[in-house]
């Protein structure tokens, strides 16, 4: 019987700045050692309640785009009521309502499926917390 899901928990270390980080290289070497030339689904999940996930262009500037409209959207001021942390903390936890914290890709014949200039991103503007981990399922 063929294993049809397999599952690897990341530990990315995003600092103390705002940050997209790439993460298409961890997930094409995990469907590289699961995916056995299988077609499925790739998830990637973050279990954080102030960080998400994203699909777009990065390396042209887009991620700074990206963190420049987050701010435009969510300023880190102190109009939150969630008040802990970092001034302007709160907007963290608002953020994974615009930036969800999943995603679910097309794997084909093994290989995920993207569009040419697009890459799977972890998106965290939370200063107060470095470390984060990324759940990356493959079902096929």
């Amino acid at each position: 019987m063929t294993n049809t899901f397999a599952t690897r928990m990341l530990d990315i270390a995003t600092g103390s700045t705002e940050t997209v980080y790439d993460l298409t290289e961890e997930c094409v070497q995990f469907l590289r050692d699961v995916a056995g030339g299988r077609d499925g689904l790739l998830n990637v999940f973050t279990p954080h309640a102030t960080a998400g996930l994203a699909v777009i262009e990065t390396g042209s500037g887009s991620d700074d785009d990206l963190l420049a409209a987050l701010h435009d959207l969510l300023p880190a001021d102190d109009r939150w009521r969630h008040r802990h942390g970092t001034p302007g903390h709160g907007r963290d936890h608002v953020l994974p309502a615009l930036v969800p914290p999943h995603a679910t890709l097309p794997v084909i014949g093994g290989t995920l499926e993207l569009g040419t200039w697009q890459s799977v991103v972890l998106v965290d503007t939370n200063v107060d917390n470095p470390d984060r981990r990324v759940r990356l399922s493959f079902l096929g």
